[in-house]
């Protein structure tokens, strides 16, 4: 089954944020701020990028979908941290309705439209445990019969980390988060236009059944300065440096490497 994920880097849209802009141009403003893109940048080199690198299923397709007006260093820095992963297609567009446009590159992404596929959603400031594709592929296949009588089906690893990313490395707290839209799949019928992004995550259970997973801790969501839920960017939730054991785990489930953190983190 075809699995197809889906990641917004600084794409400028209309509509899709929480932090509000009159206009298309207070918003490049906002997200090409130098300060926020070598943020955005060093979260993305040192968490996200490392679990889609090592997932145990390599058979996925991961759009990094940028705005058409992205800087041209930004966009050779972009094409140079994802540089051999054949998984990853960056996909230019121009400013226009965030869910609309986002509905349209997934279905065009789909190999043959009548046939079901599996499709997620991912920041670009996160992280998924490296087995997160093969699970989904698992879910489906114990779920069938679920999803044999539903267009589509939602599914839901509630189980992993908070976590700040720095020069000193990082600090985290496992939690339990129902719908929190990391490490959050969905399967789609063959030949039904509806994809991940035609529903906000934390209500998708008022479209459809949602099957949830409390296992093995499946992400990490980071706190940082460009958060966009304020909830999350003002956060005071407390944290603790990882131990070793839990630096081990970050490694094994999620190829993040402490080390290589702090010197991504430090480099001025």
């Amino acid at each position: 089954m075809q699995v197809i994920g889906l990641c917004r880097f600084s794409y400028p849209a209309f509509g899709g944020f929480q932090i509000e802009h009159d206009t298309i141009e207070e918003r490049r403003q906002y997200l090409y701020s130098p300060e926020r893109l070598e943020e955005r940048f060093r979260l993305f080199e040192a968490t996200t990028l490392p679990c889609f690198r090592e997932q145990t299923d390599e058979d996925y397709q991961l759009l990094i979908v940028i705005g058409d007006c992205l800087p041209k260093p930004a966009l050779d820095r972009l094409h140079d941290l994802t540089a051999g992963m054949k998984q990853v297609r960056i996909i230019k567009r121009q400013p226009e309705r965030h869910r609309k446009v986002m509905k349209e590159i997934l279905n065009a992404a789909r190999g043959d439209f009548n046939q079901p596929c599996l499709q997620f959603r991912h920041d670009d400031d996160d992280a998924v445990s490296v087995d997160f594709v093969e699970r989904l592929r698992i879910a489906a296949e114990e779920c069938k019969g679920l999803m044999a009588e539903n267009r589509s089906v939602a599914i839901d690893y509630n189980h992993g980390f908070l976590a700040r990313f720095g020069p000193e490395g990082v600090q985290a707290k496992k939690v339990f988060r129902h719908l929190l839209g990391v490490a959050f799949g969905m399967y789609v019928r063959g030949g039904c236009p509806l994809t991940i992004m035609n529903f906000t995550h934390h209500r998708i259970g008022n479209s459809m059944p949602v099957v949830s997973y409390p296992d093995a801790p499946m992400w990490v969501r980071t706190l940082n300065q460009f958060n966009d839920s304020p909830n999350t960017r003002n956060s005071k939730i407390e944290m603790t440096p990882l131990d070793p054991e839990l630096e081990g785990e970050f490694i094994a489930r999620f190829a993040i490497d402490q080390d290589y953190v702090r010197q991504v983190h430090s480099v001025t």
